[in-house]
């Protein structure tokens, strides 16, 4: 059975607002999120994935509101993250009608949540977002990985939107979240975010050949020929992508009907 490839667009979300920028910084105003994720819908992407990168207890209420409103208008799977602490954040999210949650820093300072979570909810409702850097200082629990200039290195875990180095070798912590329940990985490499050179392949196919369940690249799409890479070198399962949707330079089809022509099983 061929398995088809997934393209997924990404809405970060700042106070009820889509936005884009670059590593996080520089952030512009992309729409509202619902109109988008609706756009997308149309265009036949295979899931949305709602980010709320200033999360926060307070604000709360509003992603709650949207998850609402997406929920009411869209056919099609809604991932949502940012701020998940609990259990009960991961319920009231599921309840507004979100059908997965993503879980990131969360998840690095309490693993417990991910077991918990995929236990009362299911593995399918878990995502475990990581955030990676390369690191070339030695470390004797790194996992060496080749980079394309013959230069070897390890990944680190990063939490708090890449600000904050943990420690944790990526490899090793894509094995445990998935021991823990977690039913897929969003990769995203913050040598690439935001710069449209492509996804980091050396640490997307590394991490799809150490673990068993899907995972999503994410992290630097700026042409068709990259979301080709991502499938094919990196041999991810979904990719992921943002400022090439919002700012109108290809739409879900354009994606799709490129990767068909190239013999990736993609849903049309």
């Amino acid at each position: 059975m061929v398995l088809t490839r997934r393209i997924i667009p990404c809405l970060d979300l700042k106070d009820g607002r889509v936005v884009k920028g670059t590593h996080f910084l520089q952030l512009r105003d992309a729409g509202d999120p619902v109109e988008l994720a609706q756009r997308y819908n149309e265009q036949g992407a295979d899931e949305v994935v709602f980010l709320d990168i200033t999360a926060s207890k307070e604000k709360r209420g509003i992603i709650i509101e949207l998850i609402r409103r997406a929920a009411d208008r869209l056919f099609l799977p809604l991932t949502v993250g940012g701020g998940i602490r609990s259990l009960e954040d991961i319920q009231q999210i599921l309840r507004a009608g979100a059908d997965k949650v993503s879980v990131n820093t969360s998840a690095v300072h309490d693993p417990n949540l991910i077991t918990k979570g995929s236990e009362s909810f299911g593995t399918q409702c878990i995502v475990v977002a990581m955030d990676v850097q390369r690191n070339n200082s030695p470390n004797p629990n790194g996992t060496p990985i080749s980079l394309p200039n013959g230069e070897t290195c390890w990944y680190e875990v990063v939490i708090y939107g890449g600000s904050k180095p943990t420690g944790i070798d990526a490899i090793s912590w894509a094995k445990e979240v998935e021991q823990r329940g977690a039913g897929e990985i969003l990769l995203t490499s913050m040598e690439t975010d935001g710069t449209k050179k492509g996804f980091d392949i050396p640490i997307t196919a590394a991490i799809s050949k150490s673990a068993s369940i899907p995972v999503i690249a994410s992290g630097g799409v700026g042409t068709l020929d990259h979301f080709y890479e991502g499938f094919t070198a990196g041999n991810a399962d979904a990719c992921l992508a943002a400022s090439i949707f919002h700012y109108g330079e290809f739409t879900v089809r354009d994606v799709k009907e490129y990767l068909r022509e190239r013999n990736i099983p993609v849903r049309l």
